[in-house]
C-alpha cells in the first residue's frame, strides 16, 4: 500500500512540474499570438525567433557568459577543493566549508548587490566583463560542493602506489587523481553551467547598457506582455537542457567505467 501511495505521489509531482513547460511548450506552436486558445499547429514563431537578431544576440551572449563563467569556476573551484582537502587542521576545513556553503545559501539579491557596490566603487564599468565576474564567483562554491565529497571517498592508498612507482606529482594528478575525480568535475561544470544560465537577480544588478542575457530580457518583455515567440526560444532551450544531460550522464558512465577498468592508475 506504502509503495502504491509513493508512485501515486511521485507521479502527481512529476505532473505537476512537467505540466507548465509541457504548456509553454504546446504554444510555441499555436497559430494564435497569445496563450489563451489553441488556434492549430504553425511554425511561425520559430521563423520569428530566428528572424529577430536582437534576441538571437541576447541568447548568444547568455551561453558565452555560461560556458565561460562554469568553465572558468570548475577550474578555480577544483583547485580550490584539492587545497581545502589538504588542509591538516580540521578546523581550517571545517572553516572553509562553511564560508563556502554561507555563499551557497546567501539570496541571489544581497549577493548581486555586493557586486554592484565593489565594481562601482573600484569604477568598473558594468557590461559582459562585470557578467561573467560575477557569474564565475558564485559559481566557484558550486564546484567545490560537488568536488568535496568525492575526495573525501578517495582511496589514498592509490596515491601512495602511484608514488611508490616513482610517478611525479603532475602524473598523479592527472592520471590517478584527475580520472577519479571526474565525474564530480562534470557534475560541477553542468551545476555552474545551469545556474549561470538561469540566474537573474544577480546579472539584473551587474549588467550594464548594451549587453543583457536572456533571463533580463524575457523579463523586461514580460511586463509588456510576452510574445510566443519567447514561447518558441523556450522550447528550443528545454530540447537543449535534455541533450545536455544525456550527454553529462554518457560522460559520467565513461569516466566511472574508466576508473573501473584501471585506466586511472599509473602503470
Amino acid at each position: 500500500m506504502n509503495k502504491l501511495f509513493s508512485r501515486i505521489y511521485l507521479t502527481i509531482l512529476i505532473i505537476l512540474l512537467y505540466l507548465p513547460i509541457f504548456y509553454l511548450i504546446l504554444f510555441a506552436f499555436n497559430k494564435g499570438n497569445n496563450m489563451g486558445v489553441f488556434q492549430g499547429f504553425t511554425l511561425s514563431h520559430f521563423q520569428e525567433l530566428f528572424a529577430d537578431k536582437r534576441l538571437i544576440s541576447i541568447v548568444i551572449n547568455t551561453f558565452l557568459i555560461a560556458i565561460l563563467s562554469s568553465l572558468f569556476a570548475t577550474i578555480i573551484g577544483l583547485g580550490g577543493a584539492l587545497l581545502i582537502d589538504s588542509l591538516k587542521s580540521k578546523k581550517a576545513v571545517n572553516t572553509y566549508l562553511s564560508l563556502n556553503n554561507i555563499l551557497m545559501v546567501s539570496p541571489d539579491v544581497i549577493i548581486g548587490s555586493s557586486f554592484l557596490i565593489l565594481f562601482t566603487v573600484l569604477g568598473f564599468s558594468l557590461g559582459f566583463m562585470s557578467v561573467l565576474l560575477s557569474h564565475i564567483a558564485f559559481s566557484i562554491p558550486i564546484v567545490v560542493l560537488m568536488i568535496i565529497p568525492r575526495l573525501k571517498e578517495m582511496n589514498r592508498t592509490m596515491i601512495d602506489a602511484a608514488q611508490d612507482l616513482g610517478a611525479t606529482n603532475f602524473q598523479v594528478f592527472s592520471k590517478v587523481t584527475l580520472p577519479y575525480l571526474m565525474p564530480s568535475i562534470l557534475s560541477g561544470f553542468f551545476m555552474a553551467f545551469t545556474y549561470s544560465l538561469d540566474d537573474f537577480a544577480v546579472t539584473f544588478f551587474v549588467t550594464g547598457n548594451g549587453f543583457e542575457t536572456l533571463s533580463v530580457e524575457v523579463y523586461s518583455r514580460a511586463r509588456q506582455g510576452v510574445s510566443l515567440e519567447i514561447n518558441a526560444l523556450s522550447a528550443l532551450i528545454f530540447i537543449f537542457s535534455l541533450i545536455m544531460i544525456v550527454i553529462y550522464y554518457l560522460l559520467s558512465v565513461r569516466s566511472k567505467k574508466m576508473i573501473k577498468n584501471g585506466k586511472g592508475r599509473v602503470v
